[in-house]
Order: structure tokens, then sequence, then C-alpha cells
């Protein structure tokens, strides 16, 4: 078994996911796979229902990937057990799909599971969760004034760029300023959904609505209808977090 990080120690802004699964290689794999993603962390791994019971107990995870069929207690009689987490049932067999999402399973992978699919399938856990599950404090940005101080929800940006000594907020159509770093805001707000696009630009992955490829590279076009350039090192990134091939 896997142990959770030091005490159980929290990753601010990062999915917790406890990974259930009676074989040890395909436990393995999923490991492997949730290790390539920035904004996740495995705190523990089960090799059968009782186990997963346990260790959800204890380490509190953010989801479930969890297989159906296992000795003693299965996947599905586990997900009917009360509080349960979200759970997102990662399986080789497709017939239990229907009585999966009976049980409000957050989504159904058949195994060999995807990378794009299991990224797909983390984001429906973020939006599940929702953004108003976080402690107010943990979502404000202090904006000083002259002489006032103004608290802006970092929920309702929808970008943050680089501006000489400051970091721009974007908020529909209203830019603030702030000293924060993109670095330390990216930290922060990473739980969010913010997703660095450039060196000097993060923006809030539901806040884009398309991406663009012209004859002046790569932009993302935002819901309040201005565009920011992609870099091309972190292009291939953007594309795995929204689903997209290569």
């Amino acid at each position: 078994m896997r142990a959770a990080g030091p005490k159980g120690v929290e990753v601010l802004g990062k999915l917790r996911i406890l990974v259930v699964d009676d074989e040890q290689l395909a436990r393995g794999r999923l490991i492997r796979m949730l290790e390539r993603l920035p904004d996740v962390t495995v705190v523990g791994e089960a090799d059968s229902g009782a186990a997963a019971l346990a260790q959800i107990k204890q380490l509190k995870p953010n989801a479930v990937l969890l297989d159906v069929q296992m000795p003693g207690i299965d996947g599905l009689a586990l997900a009917e057990t009360p509080g349960m987490p979200p759970i997102i049932f990662t399986t080789a067999h497709v017939q239990f799909a229907a009585d999966a999402f009976d049980l409000d399973a957050v989504d159904y992978l058949v195994k060999p599971v995807r990378q794009d699919r299991l990224v797909r399938a983390l984001d429906r856990v973020r939006r599940r969760e929702g953004p108003s599950e976080m402690p107010a404090a943990a979502t404000q940005i202090a904006v000083h004034g002259a002489g006032n101080v103004r608290f802006v929800d970092a929920r309702k940006v929808v970008a943050f760029r680089a501006l000489d000594k400051y970091t721009e907020v974007a908020i529909g159509e209203e830019r603030l300023l702030v000293r924060d770093s993109l670095d330390a805001l990216l930290e922060r707000f990473e739980g969010l959904g913010f997703v660095r696009i450039h060196r000097s630009a993060l923006v809030r992955r539901d806040a884009i609505v398309e991406l663009v490829s012209d004859a002046d590279g790569l932009r993302v076009r935002l819901t309040d209808g201005s565009s920011v350039e992609v870099s091309q090192r972190q292009a291939a990134e953007l594309r795995r977090r929204l689903g997209l091939r290569q």
C-alpha cells in the first residue's frame, strides 16, 4: 500500500485521489498517469473495498478511482456506502456502466484508461465539487487602492497577466493591478482551474471559449472577448488540459 504524504498533509489546490484496484499493475498504471498531472496528488492506494473504506476515512480524498470487480466488497457495493467522495469507476467491464451511473458516479472509464479521458473525468470532479466549497478567504485577492483594500473573488477572474512590476487582474471589462507574482497566484488558485499558457499569463480553464491558430501563432479567446497568446512551450500542456489530441 502506498502511504499518504507526511502525516497526510494536503497540497493546497490539488485534487487528492485514492486509487482502488485489486490488481497491483492496474493501480500502478493509474498512479503513473495521475502523477503526470500537476494539479493532482495521489494520497493512497488500496487493493480491496475494506482497505479503501479505512483509507477514505483517514485520508479524506477528493475523489476515488474505483475498480468494479474486487474480492469481498466490490466497487458497486462500496459506492453505495454513505458519505463516499466522488467516484470515477475504472474497469474492464462495460456492462456495469448503468449501475455505476445510478450510484451517481462522476465517470466510468473502461480499461485501458486513456490519459485524456482521465483528465476529463477529473475535471468533472472539480465541477461537481464547485469552487463554492472552498472557504471564502481561499478565493480572495486583496487589491490595495488609495486608502482602501478591495477583496476580489478569484473565481470571477478570467486571466492574470504580468505587467511590469505588477500583475493585471481581468474581471469582465475591469482591469485591476496587484503585486502578487504569477507563480504565487498559480500556487494559490490552481485548484480553481487556472493554467499557465505563457510565462506572462494565467487563464481560468473554463473561461476559454476558443483556441485559435493562425499566422500570429496560438491564442485563446476568453469569455470576456479578450484573447491571450499561448507560448509554444505551454501549447502541448494546454491542449492536454483541454482534452485535445496533440
